[in-house]
């Protein structure tokens, strides 16, 4: 319990000290115009209290990912709360932070725009087809899996092709329609849902008969079952993604930096929605760990029912909350993701609309760049995808590695303390690369063979980026 709670207290401290100095880093500028302002255009650029902006940057970046990615973490033992503590401070929340402020300051634009500026125009093509990619995925499974749940909860009375059907509905309308109509009116809900349902579970774990287990060196060792396997590096720190550190982040960012009035909000929205997630999935961890009895019981529980984060989910909140706790388990585990699949469908067409510089005013230009996203993610509804989507885990680190490459320049080229960002850089580019080496879906190599070679892809990759810094300046700071 010591260990969860210093846990805890160190992401709180992280906030107004680390934030800070970020914030400084950065160099805010109080009476610089925002995009919500100087572009406002009442349908996804226009000022929002900052309370609310918040509450949307949470529920945005949270989705399932601190609740199931937390649950499934938790199986590799306490190990995975240094990960969710030092990987939010030091990775996530710097991500966050400058991929928000970035965007702000340079007209809300995409993050494929923002890291063609400062990583050229080969990158920038990259990431508008890499982005848009996977928030296509994001959104067709966000999709198919609550509309399962949502069947499976109503015993299969109206099948589900009809309750994909409704969600596709409520995807259309939130992602065509201005962000204060819709997103910004049941984001606030949804997003207090989530965090009431976490203090619901902290509040258990304090009170309760409960021993989370501490972080100690006898425990910080790997407890899955399958150990050999899964190693904790680099398996852990792609299973844990929202609750430390995860690309998609990036991409729901600018959503916000269109809404934020002042440039003074960006460390609560960015930084603080971040910090709040950590401190969320290490609730939700610390709950896995302790409420199948210890970490091996929570591994066989696991094992027996298909490894399945959901029905882990539903199991502590109906029996460490009661009913009430159903009630919230059904906003979590039912609301959660459908609110990020929406803003995933959102993200794309605004990634497009960057891409081909298509005004967004007209209901009509929504509807041309929207249509065609939601008839894919229609198709991709048909088809099994599962083993595509293995690789999204993966996919999505490489993304948030990709994105602090991006930051890195712009402090370099900026003239600023360029390491904060320069060494998560380095580390994520380590995991991503041995992950794909090591990984059942990746080449599935010997583990020292692995090793070794991601050490080689990552100086390479490090020594390219900063011979490329040096010869390039962006067009526009």
């Amino acid at each position: 319990m010591i260990s969860f709670i210093v846990s805890i207290i160190i992401l709180i401290v992280a906030y107004f000290v680390y934030g800070n100095i970020i914030e400084r880093i950065f160099g805010i500028e109080k009476d610089r115009e925002t995009p919500a302002i100087s572009q406002r255009d009442d349908v996804d650029y226009m000022p929002l209290p900052t309370w609310k902006v918040f509450l949307i940057q949470f529920l945005n970046i949270a989705g399932l990912g601190p609740i199931f990615g937390a649950i499934a973490g938790a199986m590799y033992g306490p190990s995975a709360f240094l990960w969710i503590v030092f990987g939010c401070i030091f990775g996530g929340a710097v991500h966050d932070y400058f991929s928000g402020m970035l965007s702000l300051r340079h007209n809300g634009l995409s993050i494929s725009e923002v890291v063609g500026i400062y990583l050229g125009p080969y990158i920038k093509q990259f990431m508008r087809l890499f982005t848009v990619v996977l928030l296509i995925f994001v959104g067709t499974v966000f999709l198919v899996g609550p509309a399962k749940i949502i069947d499976g909860m109503t015993d299969s009375m109206l099948g589900i092709g009809v309750w994909v059907s409704i969600i596709l509905v409520y995807y259309v309308l939130s992602t065509l329609l201005p962000i204060d109509k819709l997103i910004s009116k049941l984001y606030p809900v949804f997003g207090a849902a989530m965090l009431f349902m976490a203090l619901g579970l902290l509040l258990v774990l304090f009170v309760g008969d409960y021993q989370i287990p501490e972080v100690i060196p006898a425990n910080l060792v790997n407890m899955k079952h399958n150990a050999e396997n899964t190693p904790i590096f680099p398996m852990l720190f792609v299973t844990i993604a929202c609750g430390a550190i995860s690309g998609f982040h990036a991409t729901q960012s600018p959503l916000m930096s269109r809404c934020i009035h002042n440039e003074t909000e960006g460390k609560k929205v960015f930084f603080g929605a971040m910090i709040t997630e950590g401190i969320v999935a290490l609730i939700w961890a610390a709950a896995a760990m302790t409420f199948f009895g210890n970490v091996d019981g929570l591994n066989v529980e696991m094992a027996a029912n298909g490894n399945n984060a959901a029905w882990a989910a539903n199991e502590i909140s109906l029996n460490m909350l009661g009913k009430f706790g159903g009630v919230l388990a059904v906003l979590g585990i039912v609301a959660a993701p459908i609110t990020s699949g929406d803003t995933a469908f959102r993200s794309a067409r605004l990634i497009l609309a960057d891409t081909f510089k298509y005004d967004q005013k007209s209901i009509l230009k929504r509807l041309y760049i929207s249509i065609p996203l939601f008839v894919i993610a229609f198709v991709l509804t048909k088809v099994d995808f599962a083993i595509i989507w293995r690789y999204f885990a993966w996919s999505n680190q490489t993304l948030a590695m990709i994105v602090l490459w991006a930051i890195t320049a712009f402090l370099i080229y900026t003239k600023k303390a360029y390491l904060v960002t320069f060494i998560p850089a380095v580390f994520m580019t380590m995991v991503c690369s041995l992950y794909i080496l090591i990984a059942p879906e990746g080449f599935q190599l010997n583990n020292t063979i692995s090793y070794v070679l991601s050490v080689i892809v990552t100086i390479i990759i490090s020594v390219f980026f900063l011979l490329y810094v040096k010869r390039n300046k962006p067009k526009s700071e």
